[in-house]
């Protein structure tokens, strides 16, 4: 009897054991109550920052709460970078980083803790990035390069610097020699910096390798180098602004013909609409060695890597032919010259009959501008030009007509310009005789169809004026209000006294930034990485602009930083 119950207490007894060890190993939430939101901390680090005559092999952190291991794994960067991984032994809530070699002498080293930095139950990242820096000598140093990027996604993006030894130093095919992490508001500070000269670059680094890739990540370049002296030891405001960096020219991939006389072409991204001409493509015929150009280029109603051509005539389906292209030149400027690709031939006749399939404004829109207002036209086939202008009326509500200016985008789109300004809250009809419009196989639509569009009072609009301060008009600043949920953009430029004033705005919340338009090409420059150009300068006002409707806001003090 006594040996049955010391089994069972026994039992009991390694039960407890496995549950308490389960409960420990498993780091779990609390049943019920709220969520945690709370992001993790570091609360205290070994050595503390700023510490001198630092000899030790090994840092020691200790956070706030249970963090997710791998994302520490995964967001620690050091400066300057050791050649092997280090190795982490946790303990509950700390973990020592031990170096994979010995520390050199004399040198600052800056650990950077990222924003990727989880804790282990509700995945809440760290808000910014946390700086632990310390040195094998007598002092730390202290250069200090601070600022902001301005970006959809402005947290988790890297910052890269690079000591600059010459001018033929061939920076982003390595790992910088500092690197940081912007913070979810976008700021960051790159420190513990020798005396020297910098360039620095911002890089959506998409897979934490500390290189950039061109082909995945955005890059913000710099609009100088920076140099970090004695005297000048911290800089402030070095912002950036992301975007895409393609090198690659543009390919022709395919070119199908969908009937007799259609093409389309399919290239391995959009291409500048500049290019878009009749003259840059030619139809080769390999057989009976006719070479031909087409007669209409239009984008259409197509895919956005794809534009039609039309040629008048046909060719035979036992030919062999080609469409050769002069110059391929994508939306960045990259450049690909005499492309060609072999070409399907059909001979199907083309019975589909024109249409329009947009229009700019939307048709019964009642939010046209009586004074600023282009109508826009978007055609799904080339048509003939010569009867446009007869087959096109703006008219009143009485039947007054209005003189229009036709001017062709391409051979499918038609941008209408009225000659005098239209009244406020009126209603106003467009009407398009499409029997007037003949594709190449002479199809038409026996229809008028009549857009109606109603003009805004005028009451509604909101303005914003000022005066820029920091810079004159020498620098050719361009001002930019821009109001992300509309997609609405409006630019101006100031006085020569500074003063600038922003007209018949839509009311909304508004960002106000400034770039000086060096190039003065009216926009913003991104620059490029290597062989460096560097980027425009910009500011940005310091805060988001309410704009209401009938209240235009005055007397803004902008700085340019």
């Amino acid at each position: 009897m006594v040996k049955k119950e010391f089994k069972i207490v026994f039992s009991l007894l390694i039960i407890s054991i496995m549950n308490a060890f389960i409960g420990c190993a498993n780091q779990l939430p609390p049943g019920g109550g709220e969520v945690d939101t709370t992001p993790p901390v570091i609360v205290e680090t070994y050595p503390l920052n700023g510490t001198t005559n630092f000899l030790d092999d090994y840092i020691e952190l200790t956070f706030s709460e249970y963090i997710d291991k791998r994302s520490l794994n995964d967001a620690i960067f050091i400066s300057p970078s050791f050649d092997g991984v280090p190795e982490f032994d946790w303990s509950g809530t700390s973990v020592r980083i031990y170096f994979p070699e010995k520390l050199k002498d004399s040198i600052t080293y800056v650990f950077n803790f990222g924003t990727d930095v989880v804790d282990y139950n509700n995945k809440n990242r760290m808000d910014s990035t946390f700086v632990l820096t310390f040195s094998t000598s007598n002092k730390i140093d202290n250069g200090k390069i601070q600022g902001k990027i301005y970006s959809d996604k402005p947290d988790g993006n890297m910052i890269f610097g690079y000591k600059v030894k010459s001018d033929l130093d061939t920076l982003l095919i390595r790992k910088p020699d500092y690197v940081s992490q912007s913070g979810k508001d976008g700021f960051y500070s790159l420190v513990g910096l020798s005396k020297g000269v910098y360039r620095v670059y911002a890089v959506a680094d998409e897979f934490k390798d500390l290189i950039f890739q061109p082909e995945q990540d955005k890059i913000g370049v710099p609009f100088k180098d920076v140099v970090i002296s004695d005297e000048d030891t911290l800089v402030s405001n070095f912002n950036f602004l992301l975007s895409e960096y393609d090198t690659i020219p543009p390919r022709i991939f395919s070119a199908t013909f969908t009937d007799r006389h259609h093409i389309i072409a399919k290239f391995s991204e959009p291409i500048d609409s500049s290019v878009i001409l009749a003259s840059n493509f030619k139809i080769v015929d390999s057989t009976s060695y006719l070479s031909i150009n087409p007669l209409y280029t239009f984008k259409g109603n197509t895919k956005i890597d794809e534009i039609t051509l039309v040629t008048k005539d046909t060719l035979s389906i036992t030919s062999s032919v080609f469409l050769l292209i002069d110059t391929l030149k994508d939306k960045n400027g990259n450049l690909f010259y005499n492309d060609f690709t072999a070409l399907t031939i059909s001979d199907k006749p083309d019975t589909n009959k024109l249409s329009i399939f947009k229009s700019i404004p939307d048709k019964s829109s009642n939010k046209v501008d009586f004074k600023t207002q282009d109508f826009y036209l978007f055609f799904d086939d080339a048509f003939d030009k010569n009867n446009a202008s007869d087959a096109i009326s703006f008219v009143d509500t009485s039947g007054n007509k209005y003189q229009i200016d036709l001017n062709f985008i391409d051979d499918a789109t038609i941008k209408l310009s009225l000659q005098k300004n239209l009244l406020p809250k009126n209603k106003y009809f467009l009407q398009i005789d499409l029997s007037q419009f003949r594709d190449i196989e002479g199809n038409k639509t026996d229809t008028v169809i009549t857009y109606s569009f109603s003009t805004i009072t005028g009451l509604d609009f909101t303005g914003v004026s000022g005066k820029l301060i920091g810079v004159d008009a020498t620098l050719n600043p361009v001002l930019i209000l821009q109001e992300e949920n509309k997609n609405l953009t409006y630019y101006a430029q100031p006085d020569e006294l500074m003063n600038f004033n922003f007209q018949r705005i839509e009311p909304g919340h508004y960002s106000l930034s400034c770039f000086l338009d060096e190039d003065g090409s009216g926009y913003y420059s991104f620059g490029l990485p290597e062989p460096i150009k560097h980027a425009e300068r910009f500011s940005y006002y310091f805060d988001k602009l309410t704009l209401k409707a009938r209240w235009s806001l005055t007397d803004i003090n902008f700085i340019f930083k």
